[in-house]
């Protein structure tokens, strides 16, 4: 064999045989392994795959049909020489180890594998768990440290195994000698002329039966060496091992583990059999107890269920049984093992919330380019009338008041693509107090007249380098919160103040740390919060409001955002007597403000002569560019998709000095396709991408430069307009 063997090959080899596993059917525990591990690292090939001296054969199998193969083409056997290492092959056409290798080059086409050695508490790696997958990837550090706990959770499940059979073994041999002495007992003594044989028989093998005795003496001695090898495995094991009758009235045995994952004493369940499950949780006692009477003798009781433990943490339970059969095939005891299986729900959990998150922001983007789109309509045509010279105070007003709702819908859009990770905060230096000052005449409009409102900030500049959309989200999202949890009316309460935490104070919070900080301080007067909702409040999707009345995103897009901004949130809350959250974020020492652009209508400076080609495919949009465009005195042709745009290109080429295009539109090309088709014979003209998705997407992507740029929607007439001329004049 080419391949390089461990340096310990042939006790390796000699511990793999003593695990008797090689040959043996398949069995739920590993099955689950490999399926857990196939879903967190999302791969369509799972194996829990063991290493002989010329094949690797696998214990659990999923999306393969083969049960072995060859030890030669086994990227498990270059897995093992890694010992405690995930080894991983991102590409396997592009390792030298591989590349020509069977299962890389024909069926099943590996491009991608992970395998973590089964490393045994010697020092052998037996095999390995691994994930396979025809396309090359990569996995997160977090699937590389869950193959990792999966690896460790095989090999204590082989160790299990051995030693469940070992005392089954044991037990076994036992009763079989009980019965044999008895046979020939109740044969000896049928009759007194077998009773009188047997006498003579013993006076004349006297030295026989001493050897028989000194025989059973050591056989005795075997047995209590069993056992205690039997409990230094059970009681050193992180699972419950539980021997019982057949109708679970009596414990014959259970493990130490039971006090640990219980929080019970094993001599209350000695005392009182049937106090175990008082402790499983009421909605899944029925089902386990109709399991425990129907399931257990048979052979197919393997449950999971919940247990409420003393202290009132709840713990999930991997349940197990295995009947143990007479020589008359009949069941006379019942072994099996209860494993907490909590770290594991939570990591299943992780992985669903993980899939869900993903959907969110698959769904964010759409939804943010559908309303980029609209708001772009209202803020160019805001811009446009700004441009009457005739317009009243009042419609000025007016105006000002849809910009100003404009940028929070802006924001807001923003905000939702921050939280599903599709944007990064844009942050500038700011005051504080004075952007919650800002706000307060949109709050007083949105909490109406039942909510008395409260201003406490602070005097002084309190300084902070933060996104103002985001900032202006948090105190929005806690106003409504507690807006909803005042129906009847109260006070809420918005403070403004600069804390420092030295190292002594901020070791009495859990997130606090030393340093300068701007607390935001919330408080209402309402219903308060629960004292077993407070710690979920925060986590996605949840909601205690109605059907149609929350989203359950609120609480953690504010937890999200403030960790963007390295702070943390402390909550205070006692029913019936309101609710304080407190913000900290860090301060900073000095600067400036950082004020927001001022909007203004687009003037005679900005405007121009030359012709644009415009490309987009929403109607509305087009139609107020086009208007925009020519009031600033643009000659504009326009297109709503490539192929007409096409034939404006060929028509008016040697005129069009700008292209301005969309860069999402259906049909076969893009707005980035055709550019490039135009700039590949006219090299000197300009381009101008728009998006109303994220810009980060996009920007990924894009090539820009001299002459190429990108504004993403929405976007105001002014910034519009400053763009081209810049674009035209080479800046």
């Amino acid at each position: 064999m080419s391949l390089p063997l461990p340096a310990n090959e042939a006790e390796r080899l000699a511990t793999l045989k003593n695990y008797n596993v090689l040959e043996t059917s398949p069995e739920q525990s590993f099955d689950d392994l490999t399926l857990l591990a196939a879903e967190i690292c999302q791969t369509p090939i799972a194996l829990v795959s063991l290493i002989d001296e010329n094949r690797q054969w696998f214990k659990s199998k999923i999306g393969i049909t083969l049960d072995e193969m060859s030890r030669d083409t086994a990227f498990c056997a270059h897995a093992i020489l890694q010992q405690y290492e995930v080894m991983e092959v991102r590409d396997a056409r592009l390792d030298e180890r591989f590349a020509h290798n069977p299962l890389v080059t024909r069926l099943p086409h590996i491009r991608f594998y992970a395998g973590a050695p089964l490393v045994t508490g010697d020092g052998h790696a037996l095999g390995t768990i691994c994930v396979l997958d025809d396309k090359p990837r990569a996995l997160s550090r977090e699937q590389l440290d869950a193959l990792r706990a999966l690896s460790r959770q095989v090999v204590a499940q082989l160790e299990l195994r051995r030693q469940t059979t070992d005392v089954i073994k044991e037990v076994a041999n036992r009763k079989l000698a009980e019965t044999m002495l008895m046979r020939q007992f109740e044969e000896l003594t049928a009759s007194k002329h077998e009773a009188d044989m047997l006498l003579t028989l013993a006076h004349q093998n006297r030295r026989a039966l001493l050897n028989v005795v000194e025989d059973e003496k050591r056989a005795g001695q075997k047995l209590r060496e069993s056992e205690e090898k039997f409990r230094q495995i059970a009681e050193t094991i992180n699972e419950v091992f539980w021997i019982t009758d057949p109708n679970k009235n009596r414990i014959i045995y259970i493990s130490p583990a039971y006090e640990k994952i219980w929080g019970r004493s094993c001599e209350s369940v000695y005392q009182s059999p049937d106090s175990w499950p008082n402790a499983v949780h009421a909605d899944d006692r029925e089902a386990i107890d109709h399991a425990v009477r129907s399931k257990l003798v048979a052979g197919d009781y393997d449950e999971i269920y919940r247990i409420h433990r003393p202290d009132n943490s709840v713990r999930w339970i991997h349940d197990r049984a295995f009947p143990i059969r007479n020589a008359a095939h009949e069941v006379y005891r019942v072994v099996g093992t209860a494993e907490d299986i909590t770290e594991h729900r939570k990591l299943e959990e992780q992985f669903r919330q993980a899939q869900k998150m993903e959907a969110i922001g698959q769904l964010a983007g759409g939804v943010a380019h559908d309303f980029n789109n609209i708001l772009a309509v209202i803020q160019m045509y805001s811009d446009l009338m700004q441009l009457d010279g005739n317009l009243s105070v009042e419609q000025k007003d007016s105006l000002d008041e849809i910009a100003a709702a404009s940028q929070r819908a802006t924001n807001l859009t923003r905000q939702l693509l921050v939280f599903s990770r599709h944007e990064k905060i844009k942050t500038r230096n700011l005051d504080l107090s004075e952007s919650i000052s800002n706000l307060a005449k949109m709050l007083r409009r949105i909490l109406g007249e039942d909510i008395q409102m409260r201003f406490l900030l602070a005097t002084q500049p309190l300084l902070v380098h933060a996104d103002s959309g985001m900032i202006d989200q948090i105190v929005l999202n806690l106003s409504i919160n507690a807006r909803d949890a005042m129906p009847s009316g109260g006070t809420l309460t918005i403070e403004t103040t600069a804390v420092d935490f030295d190292e002594v104070a901020a070791v009495q919070s859990a997130r606090a740390r030393a340093g300068a900080f701007t607390c935001l301080s919330v408080s209402d007067t309402g219903c308060g919060i629960p004292e077993d909702i407070l710690p979920r409040i925060f986590e996605p999707f949840f909601t205690t409001k109605e059907a149609g009345k929350g989203t359950g995103l609120g609480l953690a897009t504010v937890f999200s955002i403030v960790e963007q901004h390295r702070g943390w949130i402390e909550v205070l809350s006692e029913p019936g007597r309101g609710t304080t959250f407190r913000l900290y974020i860090p301060r900073l020492a000095s600067g400036s403000v950082q004020p927001d652009k001022k909007r203004r209508p687009a003037d005679a400076t900005l405007a121009g002569s030359e012709t644009i080609l415009l490309v987009e495919d929403d109607e509305s949009l087009r139609s107020i560019f086009k208007k925009s465009l020519r009031q600033l005195g643009y000659r504009v042709l326009d297109a709503e998709n490539p192929a007409r745009a096409r034939e404006l290109w060929q028509r008016y080429q040697p005129e069009i000095r700008l292209l301005l295009t969309d860069l999402v539109m259906p049909g076969g090309m893009d707005g980035r396709e055709f550019a490039q088709n135009l700039l590949a014979t006219a090299p000197h003209l300009k381009v101008i991408y728009t998006s109303g998705y994220s810009s980060e997407m996009h920007l990924r992507d894009l090539k820009l430069g001299p002459g190429v740029s990108f504004l993403s929607k929405p976007f105001d007439m002014l910034t519009l307009a400053q763009l081209i001329r810049d674009s035209l004049a080479g800046k």
